[in-house]
């Protein structure tokens, strides 16, 4: 009798040893359900949706220049419509370079869950493993002698509730090792669909910035090789010096217009934005070198002493244009020659220009404050590769960046 005692003993000192063995991931067991595989199989669709819609979005080169070929007798059309397609690629970058951080998060995150299963299933195992042993070792008889040599009828009952409860908790824990090795080749599955596109959107980024580059070398050799034509030179002087004409008015005016506005907001409220003298920002995150300085210049393709009214900042397309300084944006527009541009007014009389840009990302009327970002670089408008064309306005006239950026 004592024996049989001692056997009960073991058997449920083991239960509970079982139990306590699988609480450790008590949270990560229980939460594997057949929802955990559906997730898993609606994560592995989506991965593979969208690997298809990365084919969609890689651009047709050849189509494009193509298509710009009917332009090229009116170069400002033909700079307005390449500026439409620089545009629509870095777009697309940007669009590629989310996507592949969205990867990267998620193959961690997949990675992580892997891992976690693989932990779980050898606790599964070994718990599985020890209970066999036990039946093993008990003999096939031991269920039978379980509930056979109870003392009492009570003591009957409550043995076979026990060895329902026993086989009950086996088939559980069965059951839950086989979901579990299923999320497991899931998890395997959804990894390698995840790295799949990872791998095709950095590739992708490749292939759109070689499209980029490729149209902005053919955009340069247009603008060279229509100014430094014998035939077009002098008209080639016109055409700009009435581009850099009519780009100063409208600066001029939106200045205008920002006075008119000011003298409104004093007489309704007294508000007025006034610069208090602080230290600008550096206009861009990164920039290679300055391809050209403030004042008087031979101009690189004219050949003739032209004034450049602003700094350029040569840097890769796509990197961050910040605002200098606090202020309120007056313009974010497309113009000829300054491409996608951004004005802002710093209060008393000073303004910052920032031309050429890829992607503007604000409006007019956006209140900046000193180190937001603002664009993106590119070389759309009058420009022969990515650069910012950094300008600073005082009291209606143009004055050296220098005196409020050093480089």
């Amino acid at each position: 009798m004592q024996k049989r005692k001692l056997t009960v003993a073991v058997l449920a000192g083991l239960l509970t040893a079982s139990l306590m063995a699988g609480s450790g991931n008590a949270t990560t067991m229980s939460s594997i359900t057949s929802d955990s595989i559906k997730d898993k199989q609606n994560q592995i669709s989506q991965a593979e949706d969208q690997r298809e819609k990365l084919e969609d979005l890689m651009t047709d080169i050849k189509a494009v220049k193509k298509e710009l070929e009917s332009q090229r007798k009116n170069l400002k059309k033909y700079l307005a419509q390449l500026d439409q397609n620089l545009e629509v690629i870095q777009g697309k970058i940007a669009e590629l370079e989310l996507l592949i951080k969205e990867k990267e998060a998620d193959i961690v995150k997949t990675e992580a869950e892997l891992a976690a299963a693989l932990v779980t299933e050898e606790n599964q195992y070994e718990s599985m493993k020890a209970c066999i042993q036990m039946m093993y070792e008990q003999g096939e008889y031991y269920y039978l002698d379980l509930i056979l040599n109870g003392g009492s009828i009570a003591d009957l009952l409550n043995r076979i509730d026990y060895a329902e409860q026993l086989s009950r908790y086996n088939n559980t824990k069965l059951e839950e090792y086989i979901l579990n090795r299923e999320l497991i080749e899931y998890c395997k599955m959804q990894l390698d669909a995840e790295k799949v596109v990872l791998d095709e959107a950095k590739s992708g980024v490749e292939s759109e910035k070689g499209a980029l580059e490729e149209l902005i070398d053919e955009k340069s050799k247009q603008i060279t090789a229509y100014e430094t034509d014998i035939n077009n030179k002098e008209k080639a002087i016109r055409e700009y010096e009435e581009e850099i004409r009519e780009q100063d008015e409208l600066i001029e005016a939106l200045e205008a217009a920002v006075e008119e506005e000011r003298k409104q907001i004093l007489k309704d409220n007294g508000l007025v934005l006034e610069y208090d003298g602080g230290a600008f920002k550096f206009p861009v995150a990164k920039y290679t070198r300055v391809s050209s300085q403030f004042g008087w210049r031979l101009h690189p393709t004219l050949g003739v002493d032209k004034f450049h009214n602003g700094v350029d900042l040569a840097s890769p397309s796509g990197t961050a244009i910040y605002a200098a300084y606090d202020g309120v944006v007056v313009a974010a527009a497309y113009g000829a020659t300054m491409g996608n541009y951004v004005m802002i007014n710093h209060g008393a009389g000073l303004y910052t220009i920032y031309m050429h840009a890829s992607k503007l990302y604000v409006s007019t009327g956006d209140i900046v404050a000193r180190g937001d970002t603002i664009a993106a670089v590119g070389s759309t408008g009058r420009s022969t590769g990515p650069h910012l064309h950094f300008g600073v306005r005082l009291n209606g006239e143009y004055v050296s960046p220098k005196d409020y950026i050093s480089y």
